[in-house]
């Protein structure tokens, strides 16, 4: 008989359960500053520590400390938190219109908003961005009008996609947001194609891709990861590492023993690790990667150290299966008031400038709300004409859709 024990698989385990505090240990957090900031062309084999450190700038004071320090002015910190506060209220708004029945479903970025919006703002607006369900934060950076916006979450007879995508699955390529994709991970290989083509007609374009922790663990993940290394497609890879994939913790996906940015060094592409809550340290580290797919010296991944604040979606009950207050004890904070701090020791915010833009943005985003329903909603009707859905299909429609249209009496 053999003396070896037998064989065992091993099941991570999340950091907390309802009833019991979450142990943030397995984060491997750094002090801010501490991070070095190497030249921009450096290669991949020579930024092995960043895929497993955790670049911030701003410190428990709200001083912003250490070599990723960015330069720059301070109305563009003031434009982020803005956009931070706007889309904020907007997702709870609309959370209460999915609730009220004007829509069928809604997903929040609660707690998010810092990754979203500071890399729009390092952006260039024509510069294409390939989002997963949680960035609208891009939109409200990049002030994509809230009607529409509104519109096609209510799927009413206004909406642009006349009611074909669900609910947060936008598509407006005038503020450079290419249509979402519900399926996961394709985003990483659509914008790597995207950013492959723009390189092809000598165009000064890049393109920017979104996926969750859980996303990583698809195939399109690594097969978008052997394309950007081998072409230097200019493409910035942005894994939000938010803990959670809908009730899955990240070590399910492979962030236990390792991070998801070590991935990236693994497939030979430039990869850092960055405090998600951090605007400024978002925002130095997208202008980092932007610079390096401009100059065409490749592409770049960022692990973006985050948490989902609220449900995964309007359908999800976070309490089942995680500590009800796990958000308020995440270490890394909650961006928006991280960022206020700074601005105030930087005198450039208050307490009365914070309630002033509070309300100018309340009264925009109800205004608009308002607008969008009186082209009709989930719960009033006055959705797209159900012929609509032969339309921008096919160039000349075929006889057989002809056929069936006509049968619609249309």
């Amino acid at each position: 008989m053999s003396l070896q024990p037998p064989l065992a698989l091993y099941v991570p385990e999340p950091a907390g359960r309802p009833g019991h505090p979450s142990d943030f240990s397995y984060l491997r957090l750094a002090p801010a500053g501490q991070a070095r900031r190497p030249p921009v062309n450096s290669s991949a084999a020579e930024l092995t520590d960043l895929a497993y450190t955790l670049i911030r700038v701003l410190d428990d004071e709200g001083c912003a400390v250490g070599p990723w320090v960015p330069d720059v002015d301070t109305d563009v910190l003031k434009t982020g938190m803005r956009a931070m506060m706007k889309t904020r209220m907007f997702d709870a708004r609309m959370l209460i219109a999915q609730r009220q029945k004007k829509m069928s479903f809604y997903i929040q970025c609660l707690g998010e908003e810092a990754v979203g919006v500071a890399q729009a703002l390092a952006l260039n607006l024509d510069d294409m961005c390939f989002c997963s369900y949680r960035q609208q934060s891009i939109l409200m950076a990049r002030n994509a009008p809230l009607v529409d916006i509104i519109c096609q979450l209510l799927s009413n007879e206004n909406d642009r996609l006349k009611g074909r995508q669900l609910p947060v699955l936008y598509s407006m390529r005038d503020f450079g947001f290419f249509t979402l994709s519900g399926n996961l991970a394709t985003q990483f290989i659509q914008a790597v194609g995207w950013a492959m083509a723009s390189a092809i007609k000598g165009d000064t374009r890049i393109a920017s891709a979104w996926i969750g922790d859980g996303a990583t663990a698809e195939s399109d993940f690594h097969s978008a990861l052997i394309f950007a290394h081998v072409y230097r497609a200019p493409v910035i890879l942005n894994v939000v590492n938010n803990q959670w994939a809908i009730s899955t913790f990240q070590a399910i996906a492979g962030g236990e023993d390792t991070t998801f940015a070590a991935h990236g060094i693994g497939s030979g592409i430039a990869s850092l690790r960055v405090d998600g809550n951090d605007f400024l340290a978002v925002y130095s580290a997208s202008c980092w990667a932007a610079q390096r797919a401009r100059n065409n010296i490749g592409p770049t991944l960022i692990e973006w150290v985050t948490y989902r604040g609220g449900a995964h979606s309007t359908s999800d009950d976070p309490s089942r299966y995680r500590p009800e207050n796990d958000w308020e004890n995440f270490p890394l904070g909650d961006p928006i008031p991280r960022l206020r701090k700074h601005l105030e020791r930087l005198g450039a915010w208050s307490e009365q400038e914070h309630q002033r833009v509070a309300k100018e943005l309340e009264a925009e985003i109800a205004a608009a709300q308002k607008e969008a329903e009186s082209h009709g909603s989930l719960a009033a009707g006055r959705t797209p004409d159900v012929a609509s859905m032969f339309e921008d299909v096919y160039k000349d429609m075929p006889a057989h859709l002809q056929r069936q249209r006509a049968q619609l009496g249309e």
